[in-house]
């Protein structure tokens, strides 16, 4: 089977190496840019898929370029504890959950498919236009504004956008709490979250607002923000343990872009093409889930091939997986803890007990946890999508 992979980014290069670890080895991936750069901020990986990584045999090459999360925290906007747990080992899954620069990712994933497939497999400067390709399958991992997708799905228009304009940035600076968390704060309009990347002093931040007017460029995640404007909106978000408006404006740089995502589609693809990852199921950066589930649908796909020839399995188990994501993440997914904290004690509170009792943050976290595909037993004890 002759396979054309649209994309080099993170979905399409882990669908590469998952097919080839599956014994599909004409695999070609198409890329747009001239060349594969180390671009972007910080991302998450979740211990799902930290598993599909490390099945792959690519756990020391990403232990060495990822800080292994120990803690997600969340706050209010006066720096108060709303919620907090363990993360990935600590939290009793086999695997870590890591941050890692997005850029480094990437690259870490080209050097293996070249090595793995050769270095003919990738093709830089190879923009895939539509639906037509030389293969037996054209798997469109071209991102939030696929041309694959906008092919299959012709008029869907622009990704629609919430409201919300997201600044990214990383900072040199002094590591805070455990040194290995994760924080985010916030009221259900307005968040920050921040967590260490590279040697652990590289502070990876994510700002994020409600503006009124139209939105920056949708899907162009390089428009450079204003730092000092940026940080006015967060004024006086100065905790005991961070202080925010220093840390953003202590950044070289930052890009601005609006909070979209895409609507969940009927079906991914029709016979010779499918869809996969931002490409298929685009969702809000709720939950750090993103790269996560294009990873996982790279090796569930190889796997329906491998096994039975077909792309269906593939989307029989992740479509309706993925669209209950994007569901969950246009409600907040977990993050919705600190929306309730706020509506029940904009002001602060002295006791987060009397405000979100431990049983509703507990069964909010688990709940999303079931959604996305990372429950610790569940996939502590799930069969491996390795077919040989």
């Amino acid at each position: 089977m002759r396979i054309t992979i649209a994309g080099g980014g993170i979905g399409g290069l882990a669908t590469a190496l998952s097919l080839h670890a599956a014994g599909l080895e004409q695999v070609v991936v198409h890329e747009a840019a001239r060349e594969i750069r180390p671009l972007g901020v910080g991302i998450n990986l979740l211990p799902h898929a930290v598993r599909e990584l490390t099945e792959l045999g690519l756990a020391d090459r990403l232990a060495a370029i990822g800080v292994p999360t120990a803690e997600l925290a969340y706050f209010n906007v006066f720096g108060q504890p709303v919620w907090s747990e363990p993360r990935g080992l600590a939290a009793g899954y086999h695997w870590p959950q890591y941050s890692v620069h997005r850029g480094e990712l990437q690259l870490m994933l080209l050097d293996a498919v070249r090595e793995r497939l050769g270095p003919q497999a990738v093709r830089t400067g190879c923009r895939v236009e539509g639906l037509r390709h030389d293969g037996d399958l054209l798997v469109g991992a071209d991102g939030i504004n696929s041309a694959v997708r906008a092919a299959l799905f012709p008029g869907e228009g622009p990704p629609p956008w919430n409201g919300l304009v997201l600044w990214r940035g990383t900072t040199h600076a002094e590591p805070f709490l455990t040194g290995r968390t994760m924080i985010m704060a916030g009221n259900g309009t307005q968040k920050f979250v921040a967590y260490p990347i590279g040697d652990g002093r590289l502070i990876n931040w994510v700002a994020e607002q409600v503006l009124d007017g139209e939105p920056p460029e949708r899907g162009n995640w390089n428009r450079p923000a204003d730092l000092a404007v940026v940080a006015g909106h967060f004024a006086g978000w100065t905790f005991d343990w961070l202080d925010v408006p220093a840390l953003i404006t202590g950044a070289e740089v930052a890009y601005e872009y609006p909070m979209v995502d895409r609507d969940p589609l009927p079906h991914w693809g029709t016979d010779g093409v499918v869809l996969l990852g931002d490409a298929a199921h685009a969702m809000y950066p709720i939950g750090s889930n993103g790269a996560s589930q294009a990873i996982i649908d790279a090796r569930v796909l190889a796997h329906s091939l491998a096994t039975t020839g077909s792309t269906a399995a593939y989307e029989r188990l992740r479509r309706p997986a993925t669209t209950a994501l994007q569901l969950s993440n246009r409600q907040l997914g977990p993050e919705v803890v600190m929306r309730l904290a706020h509506e029940r004690a904009p002001q602060g509170f002295d006791d987060i007990e009397q405000v979100v009792p431990l049983a509703e943050r507990t069964e909010i976290a688990a709940a999303y946890k079931r959604t996305a595909g990372f429950d610790p037993a569940v996939l502590n004890g799930r069969a491996s999508w390795s077919v040989r």
